[in-house]
């Protein structure tokens, strides 16, 4: 590979991670309801999104105080609860994927 080949590449990668960036949901906050049992994410566009914690793998048998320990990444693409080692994607929760996928197996199968 030639360096004019990579600089192009590496151009096009950038111009490719600006418009994701741009075009897919991200955190600007994150906060565990206790009331409700929710995850409450509060996106950057002004819309809030919320499920209920016992979805999202690594979150069901947690304590309130560990859930409401919530990191939001740099870039407000995910989740992380460092006290329970979790990591979520904020675009895959707005799918409805709430883990892996033995995970979403598992949950469909309770909820059927």
């Amino acid at each position: 590979m030639t360096e004019q080949d990579f600089n192009e590449m590496f151009n096009r990668a950038e111009m490719n991670a600006q418009i994701v960036d741009l075009t897919e949901p991200r955190a600007v906050s994150a906060h565990y309801e206790i009331e409700t049992g929710k995850i409450v994410i509060h996106l950057r566009d002004g819309a809030v999104f919320m499920f209920p914690h016992h979805l999202g793998q690594g979150l069901a048998q947690a304590s309130a105080e560990d859930l409401g320990t919530i990191e939001v990444t740099p870039s407000g693409y995910g989740l992380h609860w460092e006290a329970l080692d979790v990591d979520l994607s904020v675009p895959s929760l707005l799918k409805g994927v709430y883990g892996t996928r033995i995970w979403m197996e598992q949950l469909h199968a309770v909820i059927r």
